[in-house]
């Protein structure tokens, strides 16, 4: 049974800052974060949108009403949950209007989550292959003002349908895993920002590509040339072109690094979203690269902490029919930020006391916002 992504869309905030903005506030050269880095703009959440939020507002692009009846598992991937007990996949679940009859759970491991989830629901179709199960990647990424890793932040959601006979990309079951115990990033429960080593996160990102990719390799004995394509975990797109050259020469291979160069289309212009950040790349691949059915996609996921996984898709006949084709245009109607209204909206905060707060939603125009905090309860639009 070909089991697999049947339609996939994302969401980002209304708001952005670019990066030539922030460097300059910072005084850095720009070309630190537009070309060390290869990030643009940087999507910037308001205090009324969240994961449960964003995720709902990346699942409501892609789902028709048969799919809502045929969902009976839906999966949030993400590490940045704003419950340590209730799955923010159950208030989705419900958001969307989802059957039922239905499991709801929430995954966590670091920017792995969304990928482990997958890998489950593609196990589930295979013992129920009338259903389908959707797996959303929602996060958002601080490091906090002025930090080493602030122009690496940003914020959104990957909504994924994985079903039988899909009409995008079947997975194949060739992959291979990876895990470590180490501290290249983590976040405690008390912090509101994660810690990082980058220098040494770096090594271990590519320590794991190494790793899952030889081993995947020699498993199912094949080549560079089996390959159309290859995605990345992309904290920022600089990040994955390097594990890229580790396999792969731009002068003999210029249509994977033309294709990579397409794969990053849409992270260059939201930022890192932990979890979502491999999907945001494939999204961009879909729509932006140079590709065809039957076509190979390579993609690495990495989680720090650590868990890394390498494994493969086909794309099918007719893949582009079944894309969401607004993500430009809901980009190009994003507000751009000033420094000052940048750190406003990064520093705003919801109560945590229990008592009563109301939102300002005036300039919300997505389908689902937070529009009050009560009782240490988020209340939400729905």
């Amino acid at each position: 049974m070909n089991i697999g992504i049947d339609k996939i869309g994302f969401y980002a905030p209304a708001y952005y800052l670019d990066m030539t903005k922030l460097a300059e506030a910072r005084g850095v050269d720009a070309n630190k974060y537009t070309i060390g880095l290869g990030q643009d703009k940087m999507a910037v959440p308001p205090i009324t949108q969240d994961t449960i939020t964003m995720g709902a507002n990346a699942a409501i692009k892609i789902l028709s009403k048969a799919d809502l009846e045929s969902i009976d598992l839906v999966i949030l991937g993400t590490e940045s949950g704003i419950d340590q007990s209730k799955a923010g996949a159950t208030t989705i679940h419900h958001m969307l209007g989802i059957n039922p009859r239905a499991r709801a759970i929430e995954m966590k491991q670091a920017c792995y989550g969304a990928t482990a989830g997958i890998q489950l629901a593609k196990g589930h179709v295979a013992l129920n292959p009338t259903k389908k199960a959707l797996v959303i990647a929602s996060d958002i990424s601080r490091y906090g003002l002025n930090s080493g890793g602030e122009p690496t932040q940003g914020a959104g959601a990957v909504a994924i349908l994985i079903a039988a006979d899909p009409k995008i990309l079947i997975l194949e079951n060739d992959t291979s895993y990876f895990t470590d115990d180490i501290l290249d990033f983590w976040r405690p429960n008390y912090s509101d920002f994660a810690f990082v080593d980058g220098k040494y996160s770096n090594e271990q990102y590519q320590r794991f590509f190494e790793e899952v990719y030889t081993d995947y390799m020699e498993k199912t004995q094949r080549s560079l040339d089996d390959f159309a394509a290859f995605t990345f975990h992309i904290p920022y797109s600089k990040m994955g072109l390097k594990a890229l050259r580790t396999i792969a020469d731009e002068e003999d291979h210029a249509t994977l690094f033309k294709n990579f160069k397409d794969s990053t289309y849409y992270n260059r212009s939201v930022g890192n979203i932990y979890a979502g950040s491999l999907y945001l790349s494939l999204v961009s691949l879909l729509e932006k690269g140079s590709l065809h059915a039957g076509d190979r996609i390579g993609l690495f996921s990495y989680g720090s902490g650590a868990v890394g996984e390498f494994f493969s898709g086909i794309l099918q006949p007719d893949y582009k029919n079944a894309l969401v084709a607004d993500h430009d245009e809901m980009l190009q109607k994003r507000t751009a930020l000033n420094i000052k209204e940048y750190e406003a909206m990064f520093n705003a905060s919801l109560i945590k006391d229990g008592s009563h707060q109301i939102l300002d939603t005036r300039n919300e125009s997505s389908d689902f916002y937070l529009k009050e905090v009560k009782h240490h309860q988020r209340i939400y639009n729905k």
